[in-house]
């Protein structure tokens, strides 16, 4: 069966967390960013970006952007 598009990007983004390409306090590409980098629907990114951040990986800032959560 086939893994479903946002799955796929919640799952490379969460790699590039865990193996510290994305480290705590950076900022991760824009929707569009995104878009374009996994060729998926605005609707596939929002949906991994809402996955992330219910794992808390990510959080958003008004205004600034989606960036990998700091643990304390």
């Amino acid at each position: 069966m086939n893994t479903p598009k946002y799955e796929r990007v919640a799952s490379a983004i969460r790699d590039q967390i865990r193996d510290g390409r994305l480290k705590p306090g950076d900022q991760i590409p824009t929707t569009q960013g995104l878009i374009e980098t996994y060729g998926v629907s605005y609707g596939s990114v929002r949906t991994a970006l809402l996955i992330l951040k219910a794992e808390g990986l990510l959080e958003g800032r008004q205004g600034e952007g989606v960036y990998v959560r700091k643990h304390n």
